[in-house]
């Protein structure tokens, strides 16, 4: 849950928290945290490792707060840019992972191309040491910081077997016996990869607010003095006189007092349609003048816009994600200390049977070689690795095994309608009328700019109907447009228009246009000569393949709803068509994410798919975000998905391939985890010596790999 905001006095202080990596990270952070002086309440986030605390006044300094928190093995500092943070963390895994994995394939070669003699040794001990030691030294601080307050994690795991086979082989160096340099060496190489996919996936989150931010106008052309002045946005205050010209965007929230003109607000509502704005009417900042001049009086300015609630929305929906319960720290939690107890009583009773160090030494090292965690290191990025890359192959990508888990028990799935549904476009649907009245209406709109104009001569065309020559066009904001077509002034535009220039309505058009309205269209008249000759029907046409993507869904099991800004009769008439179980209509930008949350406070597990700008919020706050690749990069970042192709088959290529993925992992964790409860036996007693535990871990990485590798073969 996101916090309440501060009330009067508080204030709300954002940390970025270094060294969590699991769930119980995340709990000891807050623990300690919230038992500091005037704390009031701790919410830490492990997906972006920044917690957000808020304070009483008179609370603890934040170096209490640090100090807290280092004391269980974290460290805290005073939150920076998110985006710098991840690109950072990214860079770092990815100089680790150049280091190690160079490093690793010398030391095969060179056992296979020397085997056994000293100068082969000597190298792999040197090849293999800034693995360890370099590559693998956050995995050694991390396993040092668990010990320090008697805990353990995965670090604790890797650190625990990459240096027993390291130390063990160190030792066999000079006495002799032999050496698994190789495999501290290539669990620190494959559990690096999987870090940096996680580093990865976390970097994106950040990016959607940035790119939000950037979507306002930047300027603004600000009325003082009688005189119009060119200003940085951020300037405009509460009450300026701004002028906005056609292809501008509006720089504030605001009211109109002069001018009138269509304004494209499709990327705050969804809505394809450009609505006609004039004196009185609000208008919302970022949002884009079409075909005419406005001066707005400014309401809204910075972070109180409609803009700015939506990047805040998107970075509350972020943060109420709840941190995934890593399946392998919390085996790490159990396992660590299992293995460590086992390996001394193992010692011990071999040295009570034997009284030889070397002889109880081997059955011990082989117990900790054959515990050690590279099959279940690469259990998820493997299966991660081949599922992501076979669904790139297929359009789809994937952010990483958080987004396949949480696909795993998808219930609804809810479209965006305008661009994600339906084609994002106008286009025209019937003619009530003869070929005279497209001709004419076609005519008369060729002078316009007008998205639904553009249908019109579209619609003229691919029918063959020519586009006669006009004269005196002239566009009545908010009505409609008139010109001279064949000596007749031809008028387009509502039925109001009409009716106030005098034009009579037969009763057979008005029964054509309530026929149009009730079907979801958007009905246009024209007419001339003294009377309206016949209605003209534009809708946003279903994209081709929505129906059968629906059924796919519900072959599924899953339930489809649709979410749109749009009046109910359009958007009920769109879900017939489409096969639509619910729908959500009239649904303002704003409230886009709280539906989604109605929906899970229902107890469904909601997947959204949109393609806009005010889908960002929604996107994010839905258990799974999927956006349209031909969507806006803001939706695509708040994402957990991209369809790349923009084909909504591709929504149910993405549920299956992450289901499928998700078992994969299970499978893989489930074998490597097996794996060493059956082996860790055989190892205690003597019957596998560290050679062969270490073939056998070997195996079963190999295994783990196998079983990954049999998701290219998904066909959707």
């Amino acid at each position: 849950m996101a916090q309440a905001p501060p009330t009067e006095g508080e204030r709300e202080l954002a940390l970025d928290v270094v060294g969590m990596t699991c769930a119980s990270c995340v709990a000891r952070v807050e623990k300690a945290l919230k038992k500091q002086d005037g704390v009031i309440e701790a919410v830490v986030n492990l997906a972006t490792n920044q917690a957000t605390v808020r304070l009483a006044p008179g609370a603890a300094p934040f170096e209490t707060l640090r100090e807290a928190v280092r004391s269980r093995g974290y460290d805290l500092s005073i939150h920076v840019d998110e985006a710098e943070v991840a690109r950072t963390q990214e860079r770092a895994w990815v100089a680790r992972l150049l280091l190690a994995w160079p490093l690793m394939a010398a030391v095969m070669a060179v056992e296979i191309i020397g085997g056994a003699a000293p100068w082969a040794r000597w190298t792999e001990f040197a090849l293999t040491s800034p693995v360890q030691f370099v590559a693998g030294w956050p995995f050694l601080r991390g396993a040092w910081a668990q010990a320090r307050h008697r805990t353990s994690n995965m670090d604790t795991l890797v650190a625990l077997g990459t240096l027993t086979a390291y130390l063990f082989s160190l030792w066999s160096l000079f006495s002799g016996g032999d050496l698994y340099f190789e495999i501290s060496g290539f669990v620190i190489g494959f559990i690096l990869l999987g870090k940096y996919l996680e580093a990865r996936a976390k970097g994106r989150a950040s990016e959607a607010i940035r790119r939000l931010l950037e979507m306002g106008a930047r300027e603004a052309r600000v009325l003082r003095d009688g005189a119009e002045v060119v200003v940085p946005v951020h300037a405009v205050v509460v009450g300026d006189l701004v002028r906005v010209r056609p292809g501008e965007k509006i720089p504030a929230d605001g009211v109109v007092v002069e001018g009138a003109s269509a304004v494209d607000e499709s990327m705050l509502t969804g809505e394809s349609v450009p609505v006609e704005r004039g004196p009185g009417d609000d208008v919302a900042g970022a949002t884009l003048v079409v075909d005419g001049a406005l001066v707005v009086r400014a309401t809204r300015v910075g972070a109180d816009t409609a803009l700015a609630q939506i990047v805040r929305l998107v970075a509350e929906a972020q943060t109420a994600k709840a941190p995934i319960q890593r399946l392998a720290d919390r085996i790490a939690a159990v396992f660590v200390p299992v293995v460590i107890g086992l390996a001394t009583v193992t010692f011990v009773g071999w040295m009570l049977a034997t009284g030889n160090v070397r002889e109880a030494l081997i059955p011990a090292v082989a117990v900790v070689v054959i515990a050690c965690p590279c099959a279940m290191g690469l259990a998820t990025p493997a299966a991660i690795m081949v599922g992501t890359g076979r669904g790139a192959q297929l359009g789809v990508l994937i952010r990483g095994g958080e987004v396949l888990e949480r696909s795993r028990a998808i219930g609804v799935v809810v479209f965006d309608k305008t661009g994600t549904l339906t084609e994002g476009r106008m286009r025209l649907e019937e003619v009530a009328g003869d070929e005279a009245t497209l001709a004419r209406a076609a005519a008369a709109e060729d002078g316009s700019e007008h998205p639904i104009a553009r249908a019109v001569l579209e619609g003229a065309r691919s029918r063959g109907v020519p586009v006669l020559a006009a004269e005196g066009f002239r566009a009545v904001a908010g009505s409609g447009v008139r010109a001279t077509v064949e000596g007749a002034e031809v008028l387009v535009g509502r039925r109001t228009f009409l009716e106030a220039e005098g034009l009579e309505v037969p009763g057979w058009i008005a029964e054509e246009a309530a026929r149009l309205e009730a079907a979801g269209r958007t009905v246009f008249w024209a007419g001339w000569g003294g009377r309206a000759r016949g209605v003209l029907a534009v809708a946003d046409a279903l994209k081709p393949g929505a129906r059968e993507a629906v059924r796919a869904l519900h072959d599924l099991g899953v339930e489809v709803a649709m979410i749109t800004g749009d009046a109910r009769v359009t958007a009920e008439a769109i879900a017939r068509e489409a096969g639509i179980d619910r729908v959500l209509a009239e649904v303002a930008p704003g409230e886009k994410a709280a539906e989604v949350a109605r929906l899970q406070a229902e107890g469904k597990v909601v997947a959204m798919v949109g393609d806009g700008i005010n889908d960002g919020p929604a996107l994010a706050r839905a258990d799974l975000g999927m956006a349209l690749g031909t969507g806006t990069d803001v939706a695509i970042e708040a994402s957990d998905v991209t369809l790349i192709r923009g084909d909504l088959q591709g929504v149910v290529t993405a549920i299956r391939l992450s289901r499928r993925t998700l078992r994969t992992i299970k499978q893989n964790l489930g074998w490597a985890f097996g794996y060493n409860v059956a082996m860790i036996p055989l190892a205690a007693v003597g019957l596998l010596s560290p050679v062969i535990a270490g073939a056998a871990m070997a195996s079963s990485s190999v295994s783990v790999v196998t079983n990954s590798l049999r998701l290219r073969r998904f066909r959707g």
